[in-house]
């Protein structure tokens, strides 16, 4: 299969991630279907939609007609199996869990057909731990899309030894069609590029944080006026989700077993708290509903 025969995409999560992966998908002309296992999820994702795309055309970012287009490549499905039948590209946006990741690929490698490349969206882990859940080493790639994926114009698509550079090639493709600057990484490395010196930058700011050095606002401040950062590290885990920040960090852990590694204390002790960031409107800062959405 070469990169050009593309024509059906799904992608397995309604989630932050998945929603828009989707959207992007749809834009870019491709069949595409948002699957979940949660009718609700499928739900929210429709709406959250419609309304970024109403924004779009009010802004004339796009056209009605294009923003009606993409809606009639869209569909979404809590069947897995339905979702994946005529999939040439299916791209995981599950949860940051490696055995959750695994379990998805197995289901997929059931059901999808023997042409289909097989994706994960996954922010810090590779590829390589997740393809054995399946019998196409060769057709498994990494696809990371950033947070929100509908603005950030990023996608790191990440090699294992076992991946073809067929695969690699139609990733890329996919990418490009989508209008997102793809970087393709021919070596794994947990938490490839962009997460491994935002981790390193993250990692400093709560050490800080945490010896009293700073109030997490004013190390949020210094990295915006002194850094020329958009937002700061603590603003970013609250944009990410700080649920999201303790799983990449629990998952390195588990793969380095470098105590450093280990998921903040004081990010968990919100995580256990329910303060997850804006999803939940408190995190770090506290949200209005209005900010907590966007």
């Amino acid at each position: 299969m070469i990169q050009h025969d593309v024509k059906h995409l799904t992608v397995i999560g309604a989630g932050s991630m998945g929603h828009q992966i989707g959207m992007l998908s749809a834009l870019a002309g491709y069949t595409t279907v948002i699957q979940d296992v949660n009718e609700n999820a499928l739900k929210d994702a429709e709406a959250s939609l419609h309304s970024i795309m109403n924004r779009w055309t009010a802004k004339g970012k796009i056209t009605e007609n294009e923003k009606m287009k993409a809606f009639n490549h869209l569909s979404f499905t809590v069947d897995l199996e339905e979702a994946v039948r005529q999939a040439d590209l299916v791209i995981e946006a599950v949860t940051e869990k490696l055995e959750v990741k695994r379990e998805v690929f197995q289901k997929l490698e059931k059901f999808a057909p023997a042409h289909t490349v097989f994706a994960t969206n996954s922010s810090t882990i590779v590829n390589s731990l997740i393809a054995g859940a399946t019998q196409r080493k060769d057709k498994v790639v990494n696809m990371h899309f950033f947070f929100p994926p509908l603005v950030m114009d990023c996608v790191e698509v990440v090699m294992s030894t076992d991946t073809s550079e067929e695969t690699a090639a139609l990733s890329m493709e996919v990418c490009r069609r989508m209008n997102r600057t793809a970087v393709l990484l021919k070596k794994e490395i947990s938490g490839f590029v962009a997460n491994r010196i935002l981790g390193a930058l993250q990692k400093e700011a709560v050490y800080l944080y945490e010896e009293g050095v700073a109030d997490f606002k004013e190390i949020d401040l210094i990295c915006r006026k002194a850094l020329n950062h958009p937002i700061g590290p603590f603003e970013l885990m609250d944009l990410s989700g700080l649920d999201v920040a303790a799983f990449v960090m629990e998952q390195r852990y588990q793969e380095t077993g470098d105590p450093e590694d280990k998921p903040f204390p004081c990010v968990l002790e919100k995580v256990n708290k329910g303060e997850l960031g804006r999803k939940t409107g408190k995190g770090w800062y506290t949200y209005s509903a209005d900010k907590a959405k966007n």
